[in-house]
């Protein structure tokens, strides 16, 4: 309970003090929501001796659904260029992002920047938490607020920290702790197999932290893999970052979710085979929680694996169109990274294991008998 009580004011602190620099704001506009009313027309027209680039201009009738311009019908030009990833094509009916030009408090002109998308976002989440609920019960209810609080930690506490500058992995590895103890406290109770949950993920973690900084720093992994990153360089805060440490604090959080299943599970299982056989020796005790983790351990380092390459599809067939050579592909920094990043977490989630199983032995004070 004091440790408990220690990480709940460690984060309540942090989000009454972190706070980032004032961002650069959009002087006179602002993002407002519309619904497409009607699309008055559409034009084409092609530039260059071929029609390699085609030009598709709607004169398009929306309504605006946000304060305090709501109910204001206004018709907006809108040009699409034949490039699919970046068109909107609109049709009535359809809800629109605008970006708005303000002149004092009137909306003088407006452009359609994106498709609006939070709301079924929203109903998506909502079916989520529904099925929490409805299934799991009490158990339900408390992952949600579990989830919860792991979301606020990362919006308010991690993202604000790094942002302000400091240094990445000690601030991951800080926020994992407490997220994993707050959820283990929530799920399980102040209990001795919550306790052992709790250090077995922060091991697992660790580790896979530790791995990935010693072998990113061998294979001098940049952290410029991702074009995001390289946009960071020049944000208005000015903030010099530390690429490498951003690169490893993504690959603890990534690893974070599935070391923490394996941790409860193992320790709930040896908690529940206590339960029913107190007289269980030590060795046996510890024997039976490996067990457990070997069965589940295949599964949750496929489930790794496979959500770090199910993201890189298209550039793996991009590899496969072009027939990129495999020695240039495997050396490639943004390949070089998805591999650290999904081998370093499997590991950290196999080290899981044998601490959970150890510490949930000794914890559970299982006599010396075999």
């Amino acid at each position: 309970m004091v440790v408990l009580l220690f990480v709940l004011g460690l984060i309540l602190c942090s989000v009454a003090w972190v706070q980032t620099e004032p961002s650069a704001s959009y002087d006179q506009g602002e993002f407002l929501k519309a619904r497409v009313l009607e699309v008055v027309k559409s034009t084409s027209s092609s530039q260059g001796d071929i029609t390699e680039f085609i030009q598709d201009t709607q004169q398009v009738t929306v309504e605006i659904l946000d304060e305090p311009f709501k109910g204001d019908v206004l018709t907006v030009t809108h040009a699409n260029t034949g490039h699919l990833a970046y068109d909107i094509v609109l049709e009535k009916g359809d809800k629109v992002l605008l970006w708005g030009e303000i002149e004092g408090n009137t909306l003088v002109n407006a452009y359609i920047t994106d498709y609006v998308r939070d709301d079924y976002l929203i109903y998506l989440v909502i079916a989520f938490v529904l099925m929490l609920v409805l299934l799991g019960g009490l158990r339900g209810i408390k992952s949600v607020i579990s989830l919860g609080i792991t979301g606020a930690a990362i919006a308010f506490v991690l993202l604000p920290m790094l942002l302000k500058g400091f240094s990445p992995i000690p601030t991951t590895v800080l926020v994992s702790a407490a997220v994993s103890t707050v959820t283990f406290v929530i799920i399980g109770g102040p209990t001795k197999k919550t306790l052992a949950a709790i250090i077995g993920t922060t091991g697992g973690v660790v580790v896979a932290g530790v791995l990935a900084l010693l072998v990113g720093n061998a294979a001098h992994l940049t952290g410029f893999s991702e074009e995001e990153a390289m946009m960071l360089m020049y944000i208005p805060q000015n903030i010099s970052f530390d690429f490498k440490g951003l690169l490893f604090a993504g690959i603890i959080i990534g690893a974070l979710g599935a070391v923490m299943d394996v941790g409860m599970s193992i320790a709930s299982a040896m908690d529940e085979i206590k339960k029913v056989n107190p007289s269980l020796g030590l060795l046996r005790l510890i024997g039976a929680g490996m067990n457990v983790g070997r069965d589940i351990m295949g599964t949750m380092a496929n489930t790794l694996i496979l959500a770090y390459t199910g993201a890189a599809i298209p550039l793996m067939l991009l590899f496969m169109a072009y027939e990129t050579p495999l020695v240039k592909v495997i050396n490639l920094d943004m390949i070089a990274t998805e591999v650290v990043r999904a081998m370093a977490g499997s590991i950290g989630l196999i080290v899981a294991i044998p601490i959970t199983a150890v510490v949930a032995g000794f914890l559970l004070k299982a006599p010396y008998n075999h």
